[in-house]
């Protein structure tokens, strides 16, 4: 393994079930770019060398036409399928499941194609240039089998008036993550009050500076044999009528970190984050990016 190779995966997977359509492959910019666009962006201006998209099979025609294939000659571009053949042999799907099983599932997909230290994003989301710059340092530089990081963001840039989100929370001493809690229906008022309303309204107030997870994750390739363990006994411990349960990556990093696997660096940065969860937020991106792209951030066209 060279340690100056890096990966950046990215889970394109999903199905925007909240957005109400395709949300990855939806234009965004002024040119009509897609958010996995900036992101793939700012990583080759970082340094990583590797991007995997992890897509489900029928997206992969597309996905080269409006990215994969506009990336020949700036990075290597690979291609990983989320879909049921990765499972384990011994595990039935239950009937009536048609949902990905979540971002640890994601990640080991992707597995066959990444042997160096990676970044693991979301497609959906605006990470900020600072943020790819911090996590591809951390991976040359720190990156073990036992030490991974987390680019961390302030709760109230990451939420929506459209609707809630979810989040994991964190809680960090001395530079390293100690905690995540994975925090569903966390909503914004218009009194620009942020709570978790999983329990019901009026919800309880969460700290609007608090850092939080939005999956940029950084691992080591041998994290891969954790992450297979974990995955398998999710399965093995999973309800069969529950066919919507999800296997999350910051669940499994807060149970590697209080079972003293891995250690985990919090990667604080002051880069803007922003996504679309609802159709609502589109406007509000879209304008953003037009701002970034008049600043000189972006080219005029990426």
């Amino acid at each position: 393994m060279d340690p100056m190779n890096t990966a950046l995966v990215v889970m394109a997977a999903g199905m925007a079930s909240r957005y109400g359509g395709n949300k990855q492959i939806t234009g965004m910019g002024p040119n009509n770019e897609i958010l996995l666009e900036y992101s793939v962006c700012d990583a080759i201006r970082a340094g990583f060398n590797k991007v995997v998209f992890i897509i489900r099979p029928e997206m992969l025609d597309v996905m080269k036409r409006i990215c994969g294939d506009k990336l020949a000659g700036k990075i290597a571009v690979e291609y990983a399928f989320q879909d049921y053949s990765s499972l384990p042999e011994w595990y039935a799907v239950p009937a009536g499941r048609t949902k990905p099983f979540g971002t640890v599932h994601a990640a080991l997909c992707a597995r066959t194609c990444v042997n160096e230290p990676f970044a693991i994003i979301n497609a959906d989301d605006y990470y900020g240039v600072d943020s790819f710059k911090k996590m591809h340092d951390f991976l040359v530089e720190s990156a073990a089998p036992t030490r991974a990081a987390m680019v961390g963001y302030r709760l109230k840039n990451t939420v929506s008036i459209h609707g809630a989100v979810t989040r994991g929370i964190c809680k960090v001493v001395c530079g390293r993550m100690v905690d995540v809690d994975e925090v569903a229906k966390i909503r914004l008022y218009e009194d620009g009050r942020i709570a978790d309303t999983s329990a019901g309204e009026p919800g309880v107030t969460l700290d609007p500076d608090g850092l939080v997870s939005m999956n940029f994750w950084g691992f080591h390739p041998a994290l891969f044999d954790g992450m297979q363990r974990y995955f398998e006994a999710f399965l093995k411990k999973a309800d069969p009528a529950d066919i919507k349960c999800e296997c999350l990556l910051p669940v499994m990093v807060d149970s590697m970190l209080k079972s003293g696997e891995i250690t985990v660096d919090m990667l604080e940065t002051e880069a803007t984050w922003f996504g679309v969860t609802y159709k609502e937020d589109r406007p509000l991106v879209q304008k953003a990016l037009l701002e970034l792209h008049a600043k000189g951030v972006y080219p005029e066209k990426l």
